[in-house]
This record gives structure tokens, sequence and C-alpha cells, in this order.
């Protein structure tokens, strides 16, 4: 058959014809029935991560990579199935990839430690916490970087790379917590007396535990004052309060019992200063 001064082969022509629609057909079908798969494995996977007890942020975040993998796949796939040589198109991806982790590598830190912390759970939402020279109770965790919120009501975001490469001090991670009050008396006190008064009103506080009970020892002879400090344990959530009241109760009870907390003081010694004394003496009981 001429067409336009060509020879045309119907029979071949039909066949390329129906060969090409039967490999379009079957690259639908390899995306209809992908995509269906790629949904089930992506929610049989975000269950498994779910009974594990992962956070849900990365549990979704995961989902939706492992989501977007697949996908990738099963274009691929479908993609080959019509002709198209998916080798340039994989090359092409990779090199987006790369192009943009060195873009966003300082952003791809943060998010590795961000999985790192999520996995691992140093701290959760709710504990106080120190990381480097911040203090405050968890708000968030992000994938990129965590929120903690200080007592004075500040709102620091920290990287997730600083928090990998920081020490972290965890303060509410355990159920109970011990309370260290240092107290200065002076030099002329009664040491004995001082600690029975700390101990004993340690004791009496009802936020104090008695197993292990309270303990009071001499720590340090300082220029000023012997210092004695009470080790005494309680329950995390009432380890401000209890501070807070031992301080004031321990003032009230070292005054009932006229011991007093020295003020910084020093002894001045003046190389001389006898003989300008003597010499001052004899000058003014010379009769005029």
């Amino acid at each position: 058959m001429q067409f336009l001064g060509f020879t045309l082969d119907i029979a071949t022509l039909t066949s390329s014809t129906v060969h090409l629609l039967t490999q379009v057909a079957l690259a639908i079908i390899i995306l209809v029935i992908g995509r269906w798969l790629a949904s089930k494995i992506v929610r049989v996977a975000h269950g498994i991560m779910t009974r594990s007890h992962l956070d849900d942020t990365v549990s979704s975040f995961l989902s939706r990579l492992l989501h977007g993998l697949l996908l990738v796949v099963v274009v691929l796939a479908a993609l080959s199935k019509v002709g198209v040589q998916t080798t340039s198109v994989v090359a092409i991806l990779g090199g987006a990839a790369l192009a943009v982790g060195l873009a966003l590598k300082d952003q791809l830190s943060n998010f590795a430690a961000g999985i790192l912390i999520v996995i691992f759970r140093p701290f959760v939402r709710g504990d106080y916490v120190q990381i480097s020279s911040y203090t405050g109770t968890v708000t968030d965790i992000t994938l990129i970087n965590t929120h903690i919120t200080t007592t004075n009501n500040h709102d620091v975001v920290i990287p997730n790379n600083d928090i990998s490469t920081s020490a972290i001090i965890n303060y509410t991670s355990l159920p109970n917590r011990r309370v260290d009050i240092t107290v200065g008396i002076g030099y002329e006190a009664n040491i004995k007396v001082a600690k029975d008064i700390l101990l004993t009103t340690a004791k009496a506080n009802p936020l104090a535990f008695q197993d292990p009970e309270p303990v009071v020892r001499v720590t340090n002879l300082g220029d000023n004052s012997v210092d004695l400090t009470l080790n005494v344990w309680t329950s995390n959530e009432n380890w401000w309060a209890m501070q807070c009241q031992l301080l004031e109760e321990f003032k009230e009870a070292l005054d009932a019992n006229q011991i007093d907390i020295p003020f910084p003081q020093r002894k001045i010694h003046v190389s001389g200063l006898d003989s300008l004394v003597n010499k001052a003496s004899a000058a003014n009981s010379k009769p005029n």
C-alpha cells in the first residue's frame, strides 16, 4: 500500500500497533497494581512502626518516604514496559539526589540526628532536661530540631545535630531525685547541734523520703564557714517544692537555735602596726 510516496505494510503496522497497545496496557496495569501494592505495604509498615512505639513524627515520615520510593520503582517498571531506557532516568534521579544532598547537608545531618533521638529516646516530650547551656522542658521534637521551654517561658530551638554531639542531663527520666542543700555555719557553732537541726527538719518534711534516710555531712572547711551538706530524696514532681521548703525551714530553725549563717569576712594583718600604735600612744602620753 502506497501512502504519500511511502510503502506501508499493513500487517507489520497492525502488528506493531497491537504490540504497542499491549505494552501500554501492561504499563497501565503495572501502575494500577503497583500503586495498590505500595499502599498495602506502607500500611503494613506503618502498623509495625506504631506497634513498636516509634514516634508518630518519624513513623509518618518513614511511611511517606517508603511510599515515594515504591512509586518510583513502579513508574520505572511501567516505563521499561513501553520501551523507555530507565538506566538514564535512574542516573538523572541519582544526580539530582546528590545535588540536593550537597545543598542540604546540614539539614540532612539534623534529620539523621532527629531519627536517632526518636529511636533511642534520650528524652521525650515533657521531660525536664539540660542540653548544653540550656535547661527547660521539652515541648516538641521534630526531625530537624527540638524545642525546649525554659522556666521563664522562653522557647529555645536547638538543631538536632547539636544535640547529638552534646551531653544531655535528663532530670525527669527517673522517678526519684535527690535534693542537695549546703548550709554554712560559723566556726564557733556546735557542728553536732547544727547537723541534728538539719536532720530533724528534713525528716519532718512530708515530701521527704525516709528510705533512704536523709544524711548530713561536713563537706568543706571554707574561708568563712563550716559547710554542712544535706542529702535527702523525694519524688521528681516534689523536688523543687521540697527544696524551697527546706531552705526556708533551715533558716528559721538555725535562727531559733542562735546558729548564724556567716557573711563573707576577711582578717587583715598589717605588718608593723603594733610599733606604730605604741609610738602613737607614747606621743600622746607626753606632757605638753
